[in-house]
């Protein structure tokens, strides 16, 4: 009887131990599960994100073509109505030598003013998809990192990349920090990749004062902090020195209210605002206008 009883306890002992490890394994499961809906949900939001900047430039692109079907619609009209006038005047022959020869001018420059149009449009499509895949590639690149330390969008035609101060610096200092070094590793990576554009590094400040043996204000703060990061990217990532421009705004450039702590630390940022070469639009602008005084 006393076999009979141990035997019983054993039997009741293991299956207790097998149900204590069914139950953790159980709850392993349960939270790679929740895991796993977390991070899905968190991509379709990023998904969901994209499909709405994409939607927002495709009806922008929608509208740019509009404006140029109206436009090219009244130089067909126009161009067809100097023809035709043309035309029977020759016929009359009332129209002098030196008079056919301005309206055919009149038609030459016509012509190069569409050119011109169409070639300005086509820049414009152009710079948008090359916003649009740099966007796409900055967010894909700097996915883990935390969405309130960086932030990419297009403003003014433009990409910006704004990052915290919290991330790139400390408190009062324009040293890049080691950590913040993989941030703009991967930023110079996207930026090296399309070596047709430039980059303006902006350093803004809140408004709350400073001065130190090194910094005499917000001014030298915000300029210091520009140049250390052109610095980084050149010196450590092979950003060209040609392509970047460094520039500080002190405190005047705010993006939020600097009386509270909040609206200061969304004031405390740089900036890396990626450009077009200026000199490609300039020379395209210039182009057009001398085609057009033909």
């Amino acid at each position: 009887m006393k076999r009979f009883l141990i035997v019983i306890a054993a039997v009741t002992m293991l299956a207790s131990c097998n149900s204590k490890k069914r139950l953790a394994e159980i709850k392993t499961l349960q939270e790679a599960r929740d895991k796993a809906v977390a991070s899905l949900n968190d991509c379709d939001q990023r998904t969901a994100d994209l499909r709405t900047q994409l939607t927002a430039k495709d009806t922008d692109l929608q509208s740019k073509s509009k404006q140029a079907s109206d436009l090219q619609a009244q130089i067909d009209y126009l161009k067809k109505t100097n023809t035709n006038l043309l035309d029977r005047m020759s016929d009359l022959s009332i129209v002098s030598k030196s008079g056919a020869e301005s309206i055919k001018k009149s038609l030459e420059t016509l012509n190069e003013q569409t050119k011109y149009t169409n070639n300005l449009n086509a820049s414009i499509q152009r710079k948008d998809s090359i916003n649009l895949a740099l966007v796409m590639s900055l967010k894909r690149s700097l996915d883990d990192i935390n969405d309130q330390d960086v932030q990419v969008e297009v403003k003014k035609g433009v990409v910006y990349v704004s990052l915290s101060d919290k991330l790139l610096f400390r408190s009062g200092s324009y040293e890049v920090l080691p950590a913040a070094e993989n941030v703009l590793s991967k930023v110079a990576k996207v930026v090296n990749d399309h070596k047709d554009l430039d980059i303006l590094v902006e350093g803004h400040t809140d408004a709350v004062p400073i001065s130190t043996a090194s910094i005499k204000d917000n001014w030298d703060l915000s300029a210091l902090r520009a140049t250390s990061v052109v610095r980084t990217m050149q010196n450590k990532f092979g950003v060209a020195p040609g392509r970047l421009t460094a520039g500080g705004r002190s405190e005047f450039a705010p993006k939020d209210d600097n009386t509270t702590s909040t609206g200061r630390q969304q004031n405390r940022r740089t900036e890396i605002i990626i450009t077009p070469k200026m000199d490609q639009f300039f020379n395209l602008l210039s182009s057009g206008q001398a085609g057009g005084s033909k």
